[in-house]
């Protein structure tokens, strides 16, 4: 299953019922208006080959979870609002650094800024909270197109 919604004119968060899309093999929401954070949720896309959420205005940092997507192949989070340390391990240390630019606030393994841990291990930050009141139509719109899929 594909998903390549990328410079449409959506906009809110990104909703949490793609986390139930186990089939998904590449999804592309880039230049989209998406703001919010990644959601966890996306580690349980197992086959997820392809990410790409650049250009949009996503805060928060990365989900931890997403270095168990053993089949990710291809990441883009540039040019959002991204912040904290880069999650390390596996495919997360041979991603490119520009997958990662134009988000001032990461750091970690493959920027020029440390996580500053001893262990080497994502210091706590406090996430960006999601805002609780999404609107209805939004949430319809997304339920609709999804069902599709």
């Amino acid at each position: 299953m594909i998903i390549n919604l990328s410079r449409n004119r959506f906009e809110g968060h990104i909703p949490s019922i793609i986390g139930d899309l186990v089939g998904l093999r590449m999804m592309n929401l880039s230049h989209y208006g998406l703001e919010g954070i990644i959601l966890a949720s996306f580690h349980q896309l197992s086959v997820l080959e392809s990410l790409d959420l650049s250009s949009n205005k996503i805060g928060g940092e990365i989900p931890q979870q997403l270095v168990s997507l053993k089949s990710l192949e291809v990441i883009n989070l540039s040019h959002n609002h991204l912040v904290g340390c880069i999650p390390k391990g596996k495919q997360f240390d041979t991603f490119e650094n520009s997958s990662k630019q134009g988000n001032d606030g990461l750091y970690g393994f493959t920027l020029s800024k440390d996580c500053g841990g001893d262990d080497g291990l994502p210091q706590a930050i406090t996430p960006v909270e999601l805002d609780e009141e999404v609107e209805d139509s939004t949430m319809i719109s997304w339920q609709a197109f999804l069902m599709g899929y």
